[in-house]
């Protein structure tokens, strides 16, 4: 690997007012060979793990729902999800989606596309900002870091638009500062990325940015360059891009007596889905919130393993005090980024949440931890506090990965005489599966029968954290700190691969795609005939993957629950929604029924509809398709 030196040693610190700060030119790639290193990354993390899984069922095949539904009705204004309303989010990401669904057709491929491209959009911000604001190492750290962070690989594992929120908030964040330097083009930038952002999640996105601008410019005294900032023109700008589709989506769904429903777009969407939702008052109550030690403590997770650097943010933080305010790129890039990621985390902290809603202070956050992890390397030497703070780093990284490798090593010896089992939902124990509301909670269903189908993901993690934190550590002891960072993010990076292969083992109990499939080559041989009914029990987020890979709007028995209460209470909603009664009155009469169950109904079902009527034609991870008649001879 090429690099640029600027500076004899990696240690040598540079005085300024006899305080040590970092050297500007520590020794790092060029910018193309900088770049390319984090193509390479995310090729390997991000690209290559687009092809599988399928589509999971819940958030992932819903909001691949609704952007199917975009190409198949030509409406780009009204979001639906199986032919009802979807009116609690802004259709941003959806267009995008959309556009990649008439590319690359109806695949998790397509699905996923977007959100990985938008991960490295990410991390090349990320690299260039720093880049400038610091020097072209932080700016490697702080690429490299978005792409092996836990949390973000986590959370764009399925489609939901925290991702796009996070590129297009960062991206005013940085035009702003930019705008107050150079002015009129930036500003503008600024304006659009914002507009763009609160197309994919709403009024949130001017929240985070004005407030943020707003004590940034009180502290610093730049309020005097507002006229950089395009207050007037700009926020015409902001209208025309943004106001459009409120406007449009508000007259194609309007209050009162012009649609027969007491509410429409304008009530459900600004003040259902924001306000009331922050309050923890939206309808329906269906968000759960995270205890405070949780959602704070949590972050570590997220954004490990360089949250294990966490504490160089304050060591000598008095000597930097003073210089907080100075007037260079780099002070006022650090204050703008730790006011920005202070209100998010302290809005979420207040508000209902789920655990990736802080995805848009990731960044942030990682960029003010890769300064400081470049300027404790490059007083390495002369400070007792950089070294103390690297050293429990790598001491903490170290005692988690044996940890973690013993772990793993422990359930590869104990499933060592365990038959292979692909579906290994059937092995898990279900624990009141239908009663989770946080993105996590699935985790608790791990069981070690289940460890033999994960042998490959297993290993691999084991081996990289049995090896990557310990050598890591060595080359830090020969002050080569480039080459013990990179070691950190390659046993990420490993890891992460690793998890995305467990993911994929996952997939027969997370997706409903071979449902679809059965029902597909049912089709095909004429097992079923072509007026067989199928339905679906329970809401429809259940068996949501189905629905995407048919490409069909599909009954719903005692479905009316979470995202389709409000849609379903208007007057031109399609009758999809069936009773059990509905069920028992039709079933073995008329045409064939086909009945999806999911796992979290399988008991419910029981009660209604007896084990002695049910003819089951295909069955994984406890789900389950059953047909009220024997298959056709043909």
């Amino acid at each position: 690997m090429t690099t640029k030196t600027y500076a004899a040693s990696e240690s040598t610190p540079r005085q300024r007012g006899g305080i040590p700060e970092p050297i500007a030119n520590l020794p790092a790639p060029s910018r193309s060979v900088g770049i390319a290193i984090l193509f390479a990354l995310w090729a390997a993390v991000f690209f290559a793990s687009l092809f599988a899984p399928p589509l999971l069922d819940d958030a992932d095949a819903t909001h691949s729902n609704a952007a199917r539904h975009i190409l198949s009705s030509g409406d780009w204004v009204t979001l639906y999800v199986n032919g009802i309303r979807y009116l609690e989010k802004a259709p941003l990401p959806y267009w995008i989606d959309a556009v990649s669904f008439k590319l690359f057709g109806f695949t998790a491929f397509a699905a996923h596309l977007p959100q990985s491209i938008a991960v490295f959009l990410l991390a090349l911000l990320g690299y260039l900002w720093a880049s400038k604001a610091y020097n072209p190492r932080t700016g490697l750290y702080t690429g490299v870091a978005v792409l092996t962070s836990a949390g973000v690989f986590l959370f764009t594992r399925v489609f939901i638009p925290e991702i796009w929120l996070s590129l297009f908030l960062a991206t005013a964040l940085y035009a702003f500062l930019q705008s107050l330097e150079q002015g009129k083009s930036h500003a503008y930038l600024m304006w659009t990325s914002l507009a763009l952002a609160v197309l994919t999640k709403g009024l949130i996105a001017p929240v985070f940015i004005f407030g943020t601008g707003v004590v940034y410019l009180a502290l610093t005294g730049e309020y005097r360059q507002w006229r950089r900032l395009k207050p007037f023109t700009g926020f015409l700008l902001f209208l025309a891009t943004a106001a459009p589709w409120h406007i449009l989506a508000g007259l194609r769904n309007p209050d009162g007596f012009l649609n027969g429903h007491p509410h429409g777009f304008f009530w459900f969407y600004f003040v259902n889905e924001h306000f009331l939702r922050f309050l923890g008052k939206r309808y329906p109550v269906d968000y759960n919130k995270l205890p405070g030690y949780l959602f704070w403590s949590l972050h570590l997770v997220w954004l490990f393993p360089w949250a294990l650097f966490t504490p160089l943010l304050f060591a000598g933080v008095r000597r930097r005090v003073s210089t907080i305010l100075a007037p260079t790129y780099a002070a006022r890039t650090a204050l703008l980024l730790a006011l920005y990621s202070a209100l998010v985390l302290l809005f979420f902290s207040f508000s209902t949440n789920q655990e990736y809603y802080t995805f848009p202070a990731y960044l942030p956050l990682l960029m003010l931890i890769a300064a400081a992890l470049t300027r404790a390397e490059s007083t390495y030497s002369e400070e007792k506090s950089s070294r103390r703070w690297i050293t429990f780093a790598h001491a903490a990284l170290t005692v988690i990965g044996v940890a973690a490798a013993i772990a793993l090593f422990i359930g590869l010896w104990r499933s060592r005489h365990l038959p292979f089992v692909p579906d290994i939902g059937e092995l898990l124990a279900h624990r009141g599966v239908g009663d989770y509301t946080l993105s996590m909670s699935h985790l608790f269903d791990l069981t070690d029968s289940s460890f033999a189908a994960l042998r490959l993901p297993a290993a691999l993690a084991a081996i990289a954290f049995a090896f990557g934190p310990a050598i890591a550590w060595f080359l830090r002891t020969k002050r080569r700190h480039l080459a013990a960072t990179s070691a950190i993010a390659l046993t990420s990076a490993t890891f992460l691969v690793a998890a995305h292969i467990a993911l994929i083992r996952f997939g027969p109990m997370l997706s409903s795609e071979t449902m679809a499939a059965k029902i597909t080559d049912l089709r095909s041989t004429r097992a079923i005939s072509p007026d067989t009914k199928l339905m679906l029990y329970g809401d429809q987020s259940y068996g949501s993957s189905i629905a995407f890979y048919l490409g069909e709007q599909l009954p719903l028995v005692e479905g009316v629950s979470s995202s389709m209460i409000f849609g379903s209470s208007f007057p031109d909603a399609p009758k999809i929604f069936l009773t059990n009664a509905n069920l028992l009155a039709t079933w073995g009469t008329g045409p064939r029924k086909l009945l999806f169950v999911p796992l979290e109904r399988r008991d419910n079902l029981d009660l209604v509809l007896p084990v002695s009527r049910q003819i089951v034609l295909a069955e994984t991870s406890g789900k389950a398709l059953i047909t009220d008649r024997p298959l056709d001879n043909r």
